[in-house]
């Protein structure tokens, strides 16, 4: 099922991303919190990439293994980091094969190690570039469903970091709807005042697909700044931040984190959000009381 289907079916969606995981006991740990998610009825599940495409191999695994083992649909991240146009084919086959009806698709960070990374040894560019493979992928005929992969994208409520343009950068989101998007996953955020600027922001341009808002819990100061660092300059609100500057110990802090992203979720599901998206959620460790993060 698409994610366009099940946001027709059951609008708001609740979903999740995991990380794949590294060591053998970590799958397990894994595996089990999402056995314990899955009674929840969750919409689906995302899959992440790793950053330069370092994790590939452990998504595929995590994503095939979802896919036949549990009820809840997998939603594999792909990015165009180091691959060619053979490369992406193959992979949309082995998740053809298995069953996977949608694919997230993204530009990709480039390796760490590689900050003058050359885009050009890419088989794409841009994500709008991937997008078009997919869909040329999907009338090839070679996916079990006539209509091939459903596909999302990545949209960024408090700007792309890499476009400080705010006009062109919406015109970038565009391209990538125009290409063949069917929905928007955006990046986390902490101020809703962002997203529902972001959602009225891709109405006025003519995108009109559904836009599924990114949430992550700060459950640790640790994480909360790497979370920055990898969002590339997250926004944290001075509300947060005042909040978590009283915590005076670790179960505190993520007391704070998950009652604000809480907080969250309710004035967007008032405000009629089409789904939200715990990101950066299910680790390579089970979770405690809650979760996501």
């Amino acid at each position: 099922m698409h994610i366009q289907d099940i946001l027709s079916n059951s609008k708001p969606s609740l979903s999740f991303e995991f990380f794949p995981p590294r060591t053998e006991s970590a799958w397990e740990d894994l595996y089990q919190a999402i056995r314990e998610l899955e009674p929840l009825g969750p919409s689906f599940v995302s899959v992440t990439y790793g950053a330069g495409g370092g994790t590939r191999e452990l998504t595929h695994d995590l994503v095939v293994r979802i896919k036949q083992t549990t009820s809840i649909p997998p939603v594999p991240h792909l990015t165009c980091v180091g691959h060619t146009e053979q490369e992406v084919s193959e992979i949309l086959e082995l998740y053809a094969a298995a069953g996977v009806s949608n694919i997230l698709a993204l530009r990709g960070d480039p390796p760490k190690d590689r900050p003058d990374y050359d885009w050009s040894e890419s088989g794409f560019r841009h994500a709008s570039d991937l997008v078009k493979f997919i869909r040329k992928f999907n009338e090839s005929g070679k996916h079990p469903d006539s209509r091939g992969f459903g596909i999302g994208v990545a949209g960024f409520p408090e700007g792309h970091p890499a476009t400080p343009n705010r006009v062109d950068e919406l015109d970038f989101l565009k391209a990538k709807i125009d290409a063949g998007a069917d929905y928007i996953c955006t990046q986390l955020f902490f101020d809703n005042h962002d997203f529902l600027d972001f959602r009225d922001r891709c109405d006025l341009v003519g995108i009109h697909v559904p836009i599924i808002a990114g949430i992550m819990p700060v459950t640790s100061l640790s994480g909360m700044r790497r979370m920055a660092e990898l969002a590339a300059g997250a926004r944290y609100p001075a509300k947060l931040m005042q909040a978590l500057g009283r915590a005076k110990s670790p179960s505190a802090v993520e007391r704070v984190g998950i009652h604000y992203a809480a907080q969250q979720c309710a004035d967007l599901l008032n405000e009629g959000v089409d789904g939200i998206h715990f990101t950066r959620s299910i680790k390579a460790t089970r979770p405690k009381r809650f979760t996501t993060v």
